[in-house]
């Protein structure tokens, strides 16, 4: 199991996703399976990022909503950056 980092800017969106009401818990399982090595389901349509995201991984936990992840093998840590909206995040 990998221990997870999140970040203040993931918090703060975080909170702006309870607020818009969001179900939480789509995230939450998302997050899970990411911490627990499993294999993110295609159905969340994981894939790499390029740009400013180059080594970042993103999934989508709904059409428009997605999470923003790194992974650091050497320290076998999960760095979560960003949840939201296309346009929270890229907009």
């Amino acid at each position: 199991m990998r221990q997870s980092v999140f970040t203040n800017k993931f918090r703060k969106d975080y909170k702006l996703c309870a607020k818009r009401g969001w179900r939480l818990g789509r995230l939450q399982n998302a997050i899970r399976l990411i911490e627990n090595d499993a294999d993110v389901p295609d159905a969340l349509r994981p894939h790499k990022l390029a740009g400013a995201y180059s080594g970042y991984w993103e999934c989508h936990i709904a059409p428009d909503w997605l999470l923003i992840y790194w992974l650091d093998d050497e320290a076998n840590t999960v760095v979560f950056e960003r949840t939201g909206s296309h346009a929270d995040l890229f907009g």
